[in-house]
């Protein structure tokens, strides 16, 4: 899976972390079993570990080691796991940091699924300031793989989605992958200036080519010769420089303004829109023959809504970089904030999810970031259940005030099954007769599940 591909498992030795770590090393990976001490934190260090699962038991010692592995550690994946785990204690380990929660036991094409989503995302390739692209969603990478592929290649790359998804950090991907890392990276948004100093800053000018130029300036095109120049909302352009644009697609070369003739041009050129490039082109607003030639190899990001999963793990990495660069001692997110940062709409995506963090971190005045801190417009929350609600009988038995059930993606049936068994017990306060009304089951049915959860 990955060359550091040793997972440390902490917590007290008991048959579910022995089996839990047999699983692994069956699926090729190195599994560590390592008590709670201070020898935890040089063993969780080492050069070749990829992993942290760390046993949710009694008490927060396991709250605590998840706050500090993740704080000392910054990108290494910390998952949470737990025999018989609750809802709540799967959003405690979340809000401290964790990336995921296991409840053990686990199938292992589930545990299988954790290893390469986790152990391959810690390893990205660094994007230059620190930044990372993290992702645990499926078609994202799927998206980073094709993206490999194709980096090699000189092909124009254009990329697509809403304001906020990130297209500068993919751009920069597209350069970090290609041959041509090692040179510049040189990046100009299209809407930040008038038509004539665009032209001017795209292709540069000579002496004296216009009121003002007083020396010869070297434009991006040519600071980026050799490299990758990134062209941030292309749509923006006038059809007037698009068509000069085009002009140095075609002829790879770059005439300055005001200059004595054409020079020689080798670069790569990734643009980016959060418009539908396709359809302006058919409106006259944008040349269709640009279009295509920037098109070579389509992107389209997918807004933040639409990667549900990668809401709380993002947020977490907000966290911890605030943290540090506000000076502030370490904080968590409360389950109710977490709640509310899963349910909501992120119409600004990415961009503003790291906005609300940093506001949220200057706000809370305790240890644990609320809901209120967050500050966003309750119109936009969905009120709608999790991953899985229970029957209809049984959320009208439960009450309007009855917490809904929200599950990790990669859930199986049987442990929603057992997940609810234990959520409608915990609500009718341990009554077994009363539970198995509401469940539809009867009472001889509950007790032999309860007896096999036991003897897992």
């Amino acid at each position: 899976m990955t060359e550091r591909n040793e997972i440390i498992l902490i917590g007290h030795d008991n048959p579910a972390l022995n089996r839990l770590a047999g699983q692994i090393n069956a699926l090729g990976c190195r599994a560590f079993l390592v008590p709670f001490g201070d020898a935890t934190r040089t063993r969780v260090g080492g050069p070749d570990v990829g992993m942290v699962i760390v046993a949710q038991e009694s008490g927060n010692e396991a709250l605590e080691w998840i706050r500090e592995i993740t704080f000392l550690y910054r990108g290494l994946p910390v998952l949470a796991a737990a025999v018989q785990g609750s809802m709540t204690e799967a959003r405690e380990a979340i809000g401290v940091g964790a990336a995921d929660y296991l409840m053990l036991p686990v199938a292992d094409d589930l545990l299988k699924t954790h290893l390469n989503n986790y152990l391959a995302r810690y390893f990205d390739p660094e994007l230059g300031n620190g930044r990372r692209l993290l992702s645990s969603d499926p078609g994202m990478k799927r998206l980073l793989n094709q993206i490999r592929r194709v980096g090699k290649s000189q092909a124009t790359v254009l990329i697509q989605g809403e304001s906020g998804t990130g297209k500068e950090l993919i751009a920069r991907f597209v350069h970090q992958v290609s041959d041509r890392s090692s040179q510049a990276f040189i990046a100009l948004n299209c809407a930040a200036l008038p038509e004539n100093l665009l032209e001017s800053e795209l292709f540069g000018h000579s002496k004296g080519a216009f009121t003002g130029a007083i020396t010869d300036r070297k434009g991006k095109f040519l600071q980026a010769n050799g490299g990758t120049i990134f062209l941030d909302e292309i749509s923006e352009m006038s059809l007037n420089l698009q068509a000069k644009l085009l002009r140095v697609l075609q002829e790879r070369e770059v005439d300055p303004v005001g200059g004595r003739g054409a020079v020689p041009l080798d670069v790569r050129v990734v643009a980016s829109t959060n418009r539908d490039l396709k359809e302006w082109a058919e409106d006259g607003k944008f040349r269709e023959d640009l279009y295509y030639r920037l098109n070579v190899f389509p992107v389209s990001l997918p807004p933040l809504r639409k990667r549900p999963g990668d809401i709380l793990l993002l947020a977490n990495h907000f966290r911890k970089r605030f943290i540090i660069e506000l000076g502030r001692n370490d904080i968590s997110f409360s389950p109710s904030a977490l709640s509310v940062m899963e349910k909501y709409s992120w119409p600004g995506n990415i961009r503003e999810l790291e906005n609300v963090i940093q506001r949220a971190l200057l706000m809370a005045e305790g240890r644990a970031v609320e809901a209120a801190d967050l500050m966003i417009d309750a119109d936009l929350i969905s009120h709608e259940d999790g991953v899985v609600s229970s029957s209809p009988h049984v959320a009208a038995a439960l009450g309007e005030n009855a917490e809904a059930i929200r599950l990790p993606i990669g859930t199986t049936v049987r442990e929603m099954e057992e997940i609810l068994i234990h959520r409608t017990l915990d609500e009718v306060n341990g009554n077994r007769t009363r539970a198995a009304e509401l469940l539809g089951i009867s009472i001889r049915t509950l007790r032999n599940k309860l007896n096999e959860y036991a003897t897992r």
